[in-house]
């Protein structure tokens, strides 16, 4: 087994762990908190170190039970999510009706996102948005390879299908 470094392997997860946190409550302060009380938690758990095969899939284990806990406790799942934390898209900066297109859908997928059920919405945070493999979210979300696919394909329909009718509206 790595010897594992907090400085080293744990404190460059904050940022990843920050995202999965925001995912789930839907509020940044909410999401800031829970790093913050998800490094504290590791840090104290430094004895089991050793006995642990995924430093990273235990901390987004432990940041994602804490997210949870919050969401529950805040009742405010259907809040939107603030995109202040997400920098300017320049792709289309030549023609502001475009960047303007482009904007509007990334908000509307954004609100798809965000009214996913819990498991789903997570599942897509951390395939799509944090690049994890099956195995990696399965272990953090303890369920199966095979929930985790079946999580996402849901979600990805859902998303697809209610994008296709807010897009069509009207036609």
């Amino acid at each position: 087994m790595k010897k594992i470094d907090f400085r080293t392997d744990v404190l460059p997860l904050k940022n990843e762990l920050y995202r999965l946190a925001l995912r789930i409550t839907l509020n940044p302060a909410e999401a800031e908190d829970t790093v913050q009380d998800t490094m504290v938690r590791v840090w104290h758990r430094r004895e089991q170190w050793d006995e642990i095969e995924s430093i990273e899939a235990f901390c987004l284990t432990i940041c994602r039970n804490l997210a949870l806990d919050k969401a529950k406790k805040m009742e405010a799942q259907n809040t939107p999510l603030d995109d202040s934390h997400d920098p300017p898209d320049h792709s289309y900066a030549s023609n502001p009706e475009e960047q303007t297109v482009q904007h509007d859908r990334i908000e509307l997928v954004r609100r798809l996102i965000n009214s996913l059920p819990e498991k789903q919405r997570s599942c897509i945070q951390l395939r799509d948005i944090e690049g994890k493999s099956y195995k990696e979210i399965a272990a953090v979300m303890d369920i199966s390879e095979q929930q985790v696919k079946i999580n996402i394909f849901r979600a990805r329909q859902a998303i697809r299908q209610k994008y296709s009718e807010t897009e069509n509206y009207g036609l």
